[in-house]
């Protein structure tokens, strides 16, 4: 909601990206509280922004799904972000709705972080279709580990001039510095790759509707763990081709994931692989079949595989692969923000803050605490059965 923020996008590169009659702002943004964000100016600005939807929505041949993109941590992108999911329930209720939540990282510079994640979570538990949850943190070590592949020089790892993973000066960017121009770059071709067989031609098309279908077996259980290979889609970097088979391979290994977690070694409810560029369905089935040994499965939906093929690759690449996963190994993350608010909840520390806006009780955040863990009990309860043997029916035989 800040101008000042925005301004500077209208100045920058990205400048024609945007319809600049379709931004919103205020003078100052929310100042780090969920309740400024959700209840002052989601009342302030409800009209307006359901106004702008409505314009956007009338040029839309076939209207998909909205895409959310917002941070948990801050107040206007967990206060505001989520009151507008409410809002598009309400006024959009058939169309889908997709949110990329970007979660705050244990060093983050927030202190009110925790209270603004868990008050957010509980409108995303109840308003949204599928979360695609995203950390700082891993954003930041996937980009430390590309600057580490560029400086032990390495046959064929060459950074182009201009490349969004170096600073203005042409350097690397310092391991203490938050390079945020390449860390947002992973999360647009997170996007980028999603929106793939919407935007290009394939053999096996994948609608985003099918994704929430598909992927999501409990209503609550909507949050989807992604991985993408290559990491440096816009070709900064110019690292040799991975393999298609090591391609797979990477995209199940916890060094890939958007959120610090290990799928493998954790329980798969279900998993999408939309690829692009110039792969073979018999590629995906060899692919599968290599890798599904080493993966847990749910034992009700041992082929829980939902696959796409959209023949146009990614700029500079001759495919690329995006995983999305719905596994167990998110809880860990929730659990780490549900401890994080308990420390400042037991003390009331800055309580004080929210409460003094008007239609906030303290209520809210024992209810915000009470939804959080009832979804870590979910996936307490589905990571018991991991253990369990998979019982293998016997197939009907046929008389011809």
């Amino acid at each position: 909601m800040e101008e000042g923020v925005v301004n500077e996008i209208l100045q920058g590169p990205l400048r024609d990206v945007f319809d600049s009659k379709q931004l919103i702002t205020d003078i100052s943004g929310s100042g780090n509280n969920w309740a400024v964000g959700h209840k002052v100016f989601g009342s302030l600005y409800q009209e307006q922004i359901l106004e702008k939807l409505r314009k956007s929505a009338e040029h839309c041949d076939c209207l998909q799904c909205f895409f959310i993109i917002h941070s948990m941590g801050g107040g206007t992108g967990s206060g505001l972000g989520t009151f507008l999911l409410k809002l598009l329930e309400d006024e959009f209720p058939e169309v889908y709705r997709f949110v990329t939540s970007v979660y705050p990282s244990g060093e983050d510079d927030v202190i009110t972080s925790p209270y603004n994640s868990i008050l957010a979570m509980k409108e995303l538990n109840e308003h949204a279709d599928c979360v695609l949850p995203i950390d700082n943190q891993s954003l930041f070590d996937i980009i430390s580990k590309i600057d580490l592949m560029v400086n032990s020089g390495k046959l064929g790892t060459t950074i182009k001039p201009k490349s969004l993973v170096t600073s203005s000066a042409g350097a690397v960017k310092k391991r203490h510095q938050k390079p945020f121009d390449a860390m947002n770059n992973i999360v647009a071709n997170l996007l980028l790759n999603l929106t793939s067989s919407a935007r290009f031609e394939g053999s096996l098309n994948m609608d985003l509707n099918e994704i929430s279908m598909n992927l999501v077996p409990f209503p609550q259980l909507h949050y989807l763990v992604s991985s993408l290979t290559p990491l440096y889609t816009l070709a900064d970097v110019n690292i040799p081709t991975r393999r298609l088979d090591q391609m797979f391979s990477d995209a199940f290994s916890k060094d890939h994931q958007l959120i610090r977690a290990d799928p493998k070694h954790s329980l798969y409810l279900a998993c999408a692989l939309m690829l692009r560029g110039n792969v073979q369905v018999s590629d995906l089935r060899r692919n599968i079949e290599r890798l599904k040994p080493s993966l847990q499965f749910v034992s009700w939906n041992q082929e829980g595989w939902k696959t796409s093929l959209c023949s146009v690759p990614p700029v500079g690449h001759s495919h690329s692969l995006l995983a999305l996963a719905n596994n167990t190994c998110v809880k860990p993350t929730f659990m780490e923000l549900k401890e994080r608010f308990m420390r400042l909840y037991k003390k009331k520390a800055h309580l004080h803050h929210y409460l003094q806006i008007e239609g906030m009780e303290e209520s809210s955040f024992m209810e915000a605490v009470s939804s959080l863990s009832g979804l870590i009990e979910e996936y307490n309860q589905l990571d018991a059965t991991k253990s369990m043997p998979v019982e293998d029916f016997p197939r009907l035989s046929i008389a011809v």
